[in-house]
């Protein structure tokens, strides 16, 4: 498993804004996607957003026009920027990878979580 190292979550006001990025550490693979999952409390984990090989993107209807998510593919880390945020968007936001070392050794790797708040 690759460990992924996420940061930028905390405390944001309705219609503010916050950044996570999430990296991908070590070297000798190949990553295929990754993307962001969020869960809030006493709800199932859901995808918000994720990027695939050749930069195709897929989003949450909840999130769509609001949060872009980015991929930097040199330093193996994934953005999403988090616009027009509301109180809805609160959960705990966890990174996801999914790639590969050789042909027939392939990894899923989650973050440990960063909690994003959404409150006045």
């Amino acid at each position: 498993q690759v460990p992924l190292v996420e940061s930028g979550g905390g405390l944001a006001q309705p219609g503010g804004s916050l950044t996570l990025s999430c990296t991908a550490s070590g070297s000798g693979f190949t990553i295929n996607g990754m993307g962001w999952y969020r869960q809030a409390p006493e709800k199932e984990r859901e995808l918000v957003a994720r990027i695939i090989t050749g930069e195709s993107t897929t989003y949450a209807d909840s999130v769509k026009g609001r949060f872009t998510i980015s991929r930097d593919g040199a330093k193996n880390t994934v953005y999403l920027q988090m616009n027009d945020l509301v109180p809805e968007d609160t959960a705990v936001y966890y990174c996801h990878a999914a790639g590969a070392y050789t042909a027939s050794r392939s990894f899923v790797s989650w973050g440990q979580g960063t909690q994003v708040t959404v409150s006045s």
